[in-house]
């Protein structure tokens, strides 16, 4: 048997370096030179001896609140399949454009319902794969540790807590964290006093970078990112009521054709992904 498999491998190899032979001589004819004809033969070896299929990461986009807990389930997944990550940080709005207009993700988590309905409308998430993953809260945070806590509720004088400072918090018009913490302002009467204060940032980590790096004396941000920045102190929470739910969800994308897709949406929504996601503060749904 290995004399037989021995032959068929050499006329293989033999038919194989006939053909490179005939390939590089029709080359010879045209004229090309002695650089061309190498980086052609290189083109062939490697064609030879590349594997098969690639492996292929899965490529995710994730809300920016996500990163701690995150990185460290896609670490779990890799040490349990071999299998590697790639994961984009942002705003929920800004990696939902992005899908929108062709990047290349898999999987799509969403800081609020409303972006992941956005793609959803236009076809751009897989429908049976879509779920709510997590929950979260809203908090007032202050870059001093000796802040005083404040009690959250109609009539507080934010303004005067602000004082000549800002108020940073995610863009009010598309970032999920943004969008929550001005509908609580709304709900609790306290928007037009600070609406001229605000400094929205391009992500919820960004408005914590600003309160944690003493740029903004206050910031509204989710208690996750508070809890996995010491920088930062929580002074008060916002009454659940005063905003909509906060809900991630998560979707496989509709362009998506990674084979390990499927198979990360099932880990992340595993009972070893929700103690992640537990100790960094998040309310897991499923």
């Amino acid at each position: 048997m290995r004399y037989i498999f021995g032959n068929i491998t050499s006329e293989m190899e033999a038919g194989v370096a006939r053909g490179r032979r005939d390939w590089l001589n029709a080359l010879r004819s045209r004229g090309l030179g002695l650089k061309t004809l190498a980086l052609a033969l290189g083109i062939v070896a490697g064609a030879a001896f590349a594997p098969a299929h690639a492996a292929e990461k899965v490529t995710i986009f994730a809300a920016a609140s996500l990163k701690n807990a995150l990185d460290a389930i896609n670490e779990e997944w890799r040490k349990e399949t071999g299998k590697e990550t790639t994961t984009s940080y942002a705003a929920s709005s800004a990696l939902a454009k992005q899908i929108e207009q062709g990047a290349p993700a898999d999987i799509f988590i969403s800081a609020d319902l409303a972006w992941m309905d956005y793609l959803a409308e236009k076809k751009l998430i897989k429908g049976d794969s879509r779920s709510n993953l997590l929950g979260n809260r809203i908090v007032l945070v202050s870059g001093k540790a000796d802040a005083a806590a404040v009690e959250i509720k109609p009539g507080l004088d934010l303004a005067h807590l602000l004082g000549d400072g800002r108020l940073a918090m995610g863009a009010v018009d598309s970032v999920p964290a943004g969008k929550y913490g001005k509908a609580a302002l709304e709900k609790l009467g306290i928007w037009p006093s600070v609406a001229d204060k605000v400094a929205g940032a391009e992500s919820v980590r960004a408005a914590l970078l600003l309160v944690s790096r003493g740029e903004a004396p206050l910031g509204i941000v989710y208690q996750t990112d508070a809890a996995a920045d010491p920088g930062v102190k929580v002074i008060g929470t916002f009454p659940e009521g005063s905003h909509p739910p906060i809900i991630y969800p998560i979707a496989i994308t509709a362009e998506s054709k990674n084979a390990d897709a499927a198979a990360y949406l099932q880990f992340v929504r595993s009972p070893k992904a929700a103690a992640l996601f537990s100790a960094q503060g998040f309310a897991v749904l499923e």
